[in-house]
């Protein structure tokens, strides 16, 4: 099969691989599309000391079942593979699972022909969603998981905050269109790449440049950060107002940039979200299916033989898809 390998920092090569051996209680999936994750770009760069090359990145996806338990059916999958038996597991939290491994990180991923991954990693998609839009249930996933945590910090409903979500990539955009689809009516978006604003505004939401315009101070009942440095991590801590929730969902880096003495002057909640449970999943499948995020247009879709191209241009800012998904 062919396979699209993280072989060195900035260096990605379509390779024609073996298929992996299927083991006991797994499934075989036949890849029809997969996106690129920041994660992704992050290990491209050569900064997660997770990933080690070479290995086949990707862990958003969908497919059909070729071989298991499950063959002939249309599916996504978790990427987290866990345990199912330790405290988190079983509390239902088995995003924090403390035996949790991952495909595109500790075994092969979906930048492939074919993956093999644990049935119980798989979801089955209705007939009415396709491949491209069932590609988006991760983000889309941790995007919700992140707005059900803070949801619940927050003195009042969702729908009655004002809201800021830092970052307009695809976390950040799909979260704008859940929050939208909750009911929130004062919503911005910040972003300084100028297409990812233009994406964001098509798909119905308002947004701004914090180079160009500071959000005011004290304002936001509820901030997501979804990007993740030191200088959004203090615009988050600025912007929400006494009493307020920062959720921060971007992990760009671990410089600081954190105000502590603002944070407990203004008696902030700060929360942190870690990827989604297999319940966020189903309930994301869901909502995609019922096209409430709209129309998903902002999606770029590429050849999996493009990948090292789509890469280079989402790596330098040359495209305004918020989402690069890849067709093998």
């Amino acid at each position: 099969m062919q396979a699209l390998y993280y072989v060195g920092p900035e260096r990605l090569e379509l390779r024609e691989t073996e298929e992996a051996p299927l083991a006991e209680g797994e499934s075989r999936v036949r890849i029809q599309a997969t996106g690129i994750c920041g994660s992704d770009l992050h290990a491209f760069h050569g900064h997660d000391p997770r990933r080690q090359p070479p290995l086949i990145l990707g862990h958003e996806a969908a497919g059909e079942v070729i071989e298991g338990a499950l063959a002939g059916k249309r599916v996504t999958m978790n990427p987290l593979i866990v345990c199912g038996h330790c405290d988190h597991c079983l509390e239902g939290r088995q995003n924090l699972c403390s035996n949790r491994t991952m495909i595109g990180m500790t075994r092969p991923g979906t930048f492939a022909e074919t993956l093999t991954i644990p049935d119980h990693c798989l979801i089955e998609l209705p007939d009415s969603l396709s491949a491209v839009a069932a590609a988006l249930t991760e983000p889309a996933a941790t995007a919700l998981h992140g707005i059900n945590r803070l949801e619940r910090a927050l003195s009042r409903p969702l729908s009655e905050a004002r809201v800021l979500v830092i970052g307009a990539g695809a976390v950040g955009l799909l979260a704008g269109l859940i929050l939208r689809h909750k009911g929130v009516r004062y919503l911005r978006l910040a972003d300084t790449n100028p297409l990812r604003r233009q994406t964001a505004e098509q798909a119905g939401l308002a947004t701004f440049d914090p180079r160009d315009e500071s959000p005011d101070a004290d304002m936001f009942e509820a901030v997501f950060d979804c990007v993740g440095a030191a200088p959004t991590r203090g615009m988050a801590v600025q912007a929400v107002r006494p009493g307020g929730a920062v959720m921060h969902l971007g992990l760009q880096d671990n410089e600081g940039g954190l105000d502590v003495r603002a944070i407990t002057l203004k008696e902030v909640t700060f929360l942190g979200a870690y990827t989604y449970t297999p319940s966020d999943l189903r309930a994301t499948v869901d909502l995609l299916d019922s096209q409430a995020l709209g129309a998903l247009d902002w999606v770029e879709v590429r050849r999996l033989e493009e990948g090292a191209d789509a890469f280079a241009e989402l790596v330098a800012g040359r495209t305004s898809a918020a989402k690069v998904i890849l067709e093998p």
